[in-house]
């Protein structure tokens, strides 16, 4: 097979596959006889080849897809015009603390928001597929460490947590990250659209009970009995 083939093949792939491809799956297609090396210089040629148009190839935390340009956005926002789900402010500043001081647990992410994290809220991303318990504290208790996983990478178009846009000083919320979450929530896919991933591909929206800001919210934190680590930034 030539070089031209294997690139068709590979194209074929990654535009009807569900989920990112790793370079695992993709070596499968050829029966493992193109090494890991040659692949990724090929994808790099493919991504390439598609630069400009309306659909990109990126590589992801997950692996390789295809979806759509952000330039594509405006337009096809008006084909499924349905109203995305929402996300509280609680929602969004605990998975922004998740996110750059991993792993945390409960009580850490109280103590920097300084109100009480209601269940429901870790609910949300847990079933969002965005957060999950990777462990426990050696402490009183054994509170559980929360991470993000990589499929909230995905959704993000990130490959890794370094690519997190900067915190400001004393900021909880990186402005960049609050734009990228919003953008990400903002529309949901039709049923029945085609493989090829529309940008950020939302999963289905969660029940918008387990989002509201509940008034738990606003009572005074509880904290682990271990002390607070001073988690550091990714970056």
């Amino acid at each position: 097979m030539n070089t031209q083939e294997a690139k068709v093949v590979l194209e074929a792939a990654l535009l009807t596959a569900e989920q990112p491809l790793a370079i695992g799956d993709m070596r499968r297609l050829f029966n493992d006889e193109i090494n890991a090396d040659t692949l990724r210089a090929l994808l790099d040629e493919l991504r390439t080849e598609w630069d400009g148009r309306g659909v990109e190839l990126v590589a992801l935390a997950s692996g390789w897809r295809f979806q759509s340009a952000a330039s594509m956005r405006t337009y096809l926002d008006r084909m499924h015009p349905e109203k995305a789900p929402k996300y509280s402010r609680a929602v969004l500043e605990t998975l922004a603390i998740i996110a750059y001081r991993q792993p945390v647990t409960r009580g850490d992410i109280e103590e920097i928001r300084g109100v009480t994290v209601s269940s429901p809220v870790i609910k949300t991303l847990e079933e969002r597929g965005w957060v999950e318990a990777i462990g426990h504290r050696e402490a009183p208790g054994r509170p559980a460490l929360f991470a993000t996983t990589k499929a909230f990478l995905d959704d993000l178009g990130l490959r890794s947590l370094e690519e997190l846009p900067a915190l400001e000083d004393g900021t909880t919320v990186a402005p960049e990250f609050e734009l990228q979450f919003t953008e990400l929530t903002r529309s949901e896919p039709p049923a029945g659209d085609s493989p090829v991933q529309d940008g950020a591909l939302p999963k289905p929206a969660t029940d918008t009970a387990a989002d509201a800001e509940l008034s738990a919210d606003s009572a005074p934190p509880t904290t682990d009995s271990a002390p607070t680590p001073a988690w550091p930034s990714p970056r």
